[in-house]
């Protein structure tokens, strides 16, 4: 998709770019517990689903926040207007494949998509997984057996920039309901201040409906 390259020259923060680029383990993940109560409700009112619309929701965290719809290789970062979502998909033989699915702000209209594109993965097709000519891109992965409180993702080396969200088991409690999400990025073009708006605009997302 169509990208914008970055002039360093005039980047404000060209100078910690530089300096995190030179990390060998220049990656961190946070995780936070986000309510989730009106998803369930409407789960349980018109029977959306929470996998399909999570996955919604956290595209528009994504592209909320400018820094984490940027890539680099080596010293070139390219800013992407809009990102495509690499979701895991689980079979039913307990093994798994990717998709590519294209995020749109409409909720509807990307649910059906995302829809007819995991039935896709299920009918049967290869791993799909991103050979590295995919940058703009982000990973999702589902792991809804699991309530838990911290995750690490495995990552190919220090140059890899391409976020990856994770999402855990949803769970009742005082607040209704809520579930696990870790974010992990590259510190050269994402601090603590962008997860931050992520996860406010993911889930605030979480509890929008068309």
């Amino acid at each position: 998709m169509t990208g914008t390259r970055i002039n360093l020259a005039d980047w404000p923060r060209a100078d910690q770019f530089r300096f995190f680029r030179g990390y060998d383990r220049p990656h961190y993940a946070i995780t936070v517990r986000l309510n989730v109560t009106k998803l369930m409700e409407a789960r349980a009112s018109t029977g959306v689903s929470p996998f399909r619309h999570t996955i919604w929701a956290v595209g528009k965290g994504l592209h909320a926040v400018p820094e984490l719809c940027m890539r680099f290789k080596g010293d070139v970062v390219t800013q992407y207007r809009r990102l495509l979502l690499s979701p895991t998909i689980p079979l039913e033989n307990g093994d798994f494949r990717y998709t590519y699915i294209a995020w749109n702000p409409d909720a509807t209209r990307f649910d059906g998509h995302a829809a007819e594109k995991i039935s896709e993965v299920r009918e049967g097709a290869p791993l799909n997984a991103n050979d590295g000519t995919i940058e703009d891109v982000a990973y999702l992965s589902c792991m809804p057996w699991l309530d838990y409180t911290s995750l690490d993702n495995a990552l190919p080396g220090p140059d890899d920039c391409i976020p990856r969200v994770t999402w855990g088991k949803i769970v009742e409690s005082a607040k209704g309901h809520e579930m696990a999400m870790t974010l992990q990025v590259h510190h050269a073009l994402v601090d603590g201040r962008q997860v931050g708006q992520f996860f406010e605009a993911t889930e605030a997302a979480l509890a929008e409906f068309n």
